[in-house]
């Protein structure tokens, strides 16, 4: 088994994976079982392209929200929160209390990037 070292550790959204992987399987011309399973997954679940979600991390990272980290910048690219509702769920995974106020203007920020037609759809389910 070859000696694997560790280089460095980041953050990535889906959409990066994605796209990270592509270069792999470009490059080794198939993926093992693992980066097969992920690829598949990754088609099924990433909603964004990775330009996309390179200008929506740029943008809430202009929003200047106190302590907020990459990861979950990213955990709010993979999963595009429609509502406050929705994005209160997701940063309750962390330790970190964000204002009414910032989670609007996180919100408004990511419905920029979603599709009118899912975007419109999901509000008026988020309503009932």
């Amino acid at each position: 088994m070859a000696n694997i070292e560790v280089v460095e550790k980041k953050s990535m959204s889906m959409a990066a994976l994605k796209e990270e992987l592509a270069e792999v399987k470009k490059r080794d011309g198939e993926l093992s079982f693992r980066g097969t399973k992920t690829e598949e997954y990754l088609n099924e679940f990433s909603t964004i392209k990775p330009k996309q979600a390179e200008e929506l991390y740029g943008k809430i990272e202009k929003l200047n929200i106190p302590r907020l980290k990459d990861s979950m910048i990213n955990k709010i690219i993979d999963t595009m929160p429609v509502s406050v509702a929705e994005l209160k769920v997701i940063m309750q995974g962390y330790a970190l209390p964000v204002t009414n106020e910032n989670l609007k203007k996180i919100v408004d920020t990511v419905a920029d990037f979603l599709p009118k037609k899912t975007a419109s759809a999901k509000l008026a389910d988020s309503e009932n």
